[in-house]
Formats: structure tokens, C-alpha cells, sequence
């Protein structure tokens, strides 16, 4: 399921969109494996007698595990990563929404960090850290943070410099408005100076 096209601005486009990593249902799979096998060890071995409340134990501890296999899911298919052209987007929850948004030009640094099985596996954290009153933000479960992080600081590089690029722009179009006014005399080389110090100043 794709971020919502709602969600996004005008002219907005994504760049990265993606789920977590299959390492988050680690916890939640790693309980229904063993509570599975018990479960059907004492559904065919243990038939009446003293033991005869464990089968209703175990069928309800079993189907507790797999609703939080099911939520967990759910969870996942509604938790986005995505990094657009304007800002990075977090979002996850089901029912209730929760949410970080990065504008590209707040972010000073990107980091990850992964466990050695993380590594292995291609998952990992990404360490954000920007100029808002959050700081730093940490990312969970992100699928080849390595990959992510270059995308994600290739798009802030890019931001800055279309900032840059029409900030100079629009220095040399006041400059040259500027000249036309000497020219035509109407103001002074002492004005001129002036203003074009004002200019480039700001």
C-alpha cells in the first residue's frame, strides 16, 4: 500500500517509499513458532486426565499470538518511510495516525546503525538530525539504511542547491535592474553602490 497521494503537496513527488524491513515481526513470529508447536503437541498428546485444561490454554494463548501476528501486519502495511523532494515523511497506525515530517532543509545530519544480524539481513536505524525542537529522530526497521541515507542526503543536496540556484538568480536579475537604472540616470553611482551592497549583503 502506497503513501496516500493525500498526504503529499503540490509538486510534491516521492523519491522513497517503503515499509519496514521484515525484521519487525521478529518479536511477534518468534513467539508463534514455539507457541504453535506446543500447541500441537498438546492437542494430539494430551487427552483428558489431570492435563485435560492445557489444550484450552494453549488454543487460547495460540490464537492470542496470531491476532498479534495479524496487528502487527496490519501495523506494517500502514507504516511508511518515504523521502519526497520537499521533506521526509513517517507515518504509521491503523486506526489512530501518528507522524513525523522533516523538511529537507532542516536535516544537518543522517546516520544508521545496525546490530550485526541487522547487518546481515540488510536492516538497520536511521539517526535523523535536524534543525526542529525534536533533534534527533530514530527510524526503526528501515530496509538498507545504508542505501537510504544516500538517497536521503543525495535529495537535501539537491534542495539546497535549487535554493541556491534562484537565490542567485534573483541577485543578478536585481543587479541588472540596477545598472539599468544608472544608465538611465536615475539615481547616482553613489546610490548605485549602495544598493548593490545591499543586494549581494542579503
Amino acid at each position: 500500500m502506497p503513501l496516500p497521494q493525500d498526504a503529499l503537496n503540490q509538486n510534491e513527488e516521492i523519491v522513497l517509499d517503503i515499509h519496514p524491513h521484515w525484521w519487525y515481526f521478529a518479536g511477534s513470529v518468534g513467539v508463534l513458532i514455539p507457541v504453535t508447536i506446543a500447541e500441537i503437541f498438546i492437542a494430539t498428546k494430551i487427552d483428558g486426565g489431570f492435563w485435560n485444561f492445557l489444550p484450552k490454554v494453549s488454543a487460547g494463548v495460540f490464537a492470542i499470538t496470531v491476532l498479534w501476528v495479524i496487528w502487527k501486519y496490519l501495523l506494517w502495511r500502514n507504516t511508511h518511510f518515504a523521502v519526497t523532494n520537499y521533506r521526509v515523511i513517517y507515518q504509521s497506525g491503523f486506526f489512530s495516525k501518528q507522524g513525523i515530517e522533516i523538511p529537507l532543509e532542516r536535516v544537518n545530519n543522517v546516520n544508521f546503525n545496525q546490530s550485526i544480524i541487522e547487518r546481515i539481513l540488510g536492516a538497520g536505524d536511521l539517526l535523523i538530525e535536524s534543525g526542529g525542537q525534536d533533534g534527533q529522530q530514530r527510524f526503526s526497521d528501515i530496509q538498507r539504511p545504508q542505501i537510504v541515507k544516500k538517497m536521503m542526503l543525495e535529495q537535501v543536496q539537491f534542495r539546497m542547491d535549487g535554493r541556491t540556484g534562484t537565490h542567485a538568480n534573483d541577485v543578478a536579475t536585481q543587479l541588472e535592474k540596477l545598472e539599468g537604472l544608472l544608465h538611465r540616470g536615475a539615481i547616482t553611482r553613489e546610490e548605485f553602490d549602495k544598493e548593490k551592497s545591499k543586494i549581494i549583503g542579503s
